[in-house]
């Protein structure tokens, strides 16, 4: 109850009763509903940012929001891990197999490159995590990019290396004849005496004195394309296609042991050492073509020769004396 108030009257002498004005009170009211009204909002606003109110399925349902913000944490770790590790490879794949094979690095920004034109994400909009969803959906398509991009490297450097062996496997690379069935290297590659005219003539190719019937064997992987006595000089010779702009060449034979149109591979037992066509005695004269020219065979030799070996017949092929054909 509110105290009654009293003021001293001096006209009478006595204290009268103070009556408060209407106005008065009704101001007191409207404050103390105003106040009222603040403290019960604040109290509101205080209670829906507190778990006090919340039902049980509210409560399930924030713990199950917490719980995929904290997936959400460890799939970007993740991703993290997995960028680094294709990068790496990404690497590996431009500065080192695609290198070694001769092909061109995939540019930084085709495999960076993201998505323009319609907006992929846009379902994924006016979320409360919608901005960390966004995030995380364009890094996996990214990511997924990436490994398609790599993937179809992958394969291409496969058929390279496919590629590789099989050159690798034809190029002429080993010596025609045995070491342990040669007498002597005889004459090697460039100018030489001819054996008939004494003339100095170009020796196109190497020769190989060896007992007639010793066996010849084929340099490289290849197809016989001729197999014939009908090249001046030549006499019984054989000459096989390697692919890729490579052709050797076997003369003098006694005898074949392929025929016309047959595929060999290095190694193999193509003919036998002989004296026919224009030819001073029993020999092998072994030629290499690359793209139509006649090279020097003696750079081909790295699959048979030991070094030792091979700087001996080098300083032999570099002897200017008389050739065999």
């Amino acid at each position: 109850m509110s105290k009654v108030k009293y003021y001293y009257d001096p006209d009478t002498l006595s204290y009268r009763k103070i009556e408060p004005k209407k106005s008065r009170k009704y101001r007191n009211l409207f404050f103390f509903v105003l106040g009222s009204a603040l403290f019960g909002l604040l109290g509101l606003i205080l209670l829906l940012n507190t778990n006090w109110l919340n039902t049980p399925k509210e409560l399930s349902l924030d713990r199950e929001v917490r719980n995929y913000e904290l997936q959400f944490e460890i799939l970007s770790k993740k991703m993290e891990q997995m960028e680094q590790v294709l990068a790496n490879i990404e690497d590996r794949d431009n500065n080192i197999y695609r290198l070694y094979f001769e092909a061109n690095p995939i540019p930084e920004e085709q495999r960076r490159a993201g998505f323009g034109g319609v907006n992929r994400y846009k379902s994924l909009e006016g979320f409360n995590n919608s901005e960390i969803i966004i995030d995380a959906s364009k890094r996996l398509d990214i990511i997924q990019k990436q490994m398609v991009i790599q993937s179809k490297s992958l394969d291409e450097i496969a058929k390279l290396a496919e590629e590789k062996e099989k050159l690798l496997a034809s190029i002429p690379a080993i010596q025609p004849v045995r070491n342990e069935d040669l007498k002597r290297m005889a004459s090697g590659f460039g100018w030489r005496s001819d054996p008939f005219t004494k003339a100095r003539k170009m020796h196109w190719g190497m020769d190989f004195t060896a007992p007639r019937g010793t066996p010849i064997y084929a340099s490289g992987d290849g197809t016989v394309t001729r197999a014939d006595n009908r090249s001046s000089g030549f006499g019984k010779h054989i000459r096989i296609d390697h692919g890729y702009g490579y052709l050797s060449l076997y003369a003098h034979l006694s005898k074949y042991n392929v025929t016309k149109g047959q595929k060999v591979k290095r190694g193999d037992l193509i003919g036998f050492v002989g004296n026919t066509g224009r030819s001073e005695a029993p020999h092998l004269h072994y030629e290499v073509h690359k793209d139509g020219e006649r090279i020097n065979p003696i750079n081909f030799y790295y699959g048979s020769l030991s070094p030792e070996e091979f700087e001996n017949m080098l300083k032999f092929a570099n002897q200017e004396n008389q050739s065999l054909d």
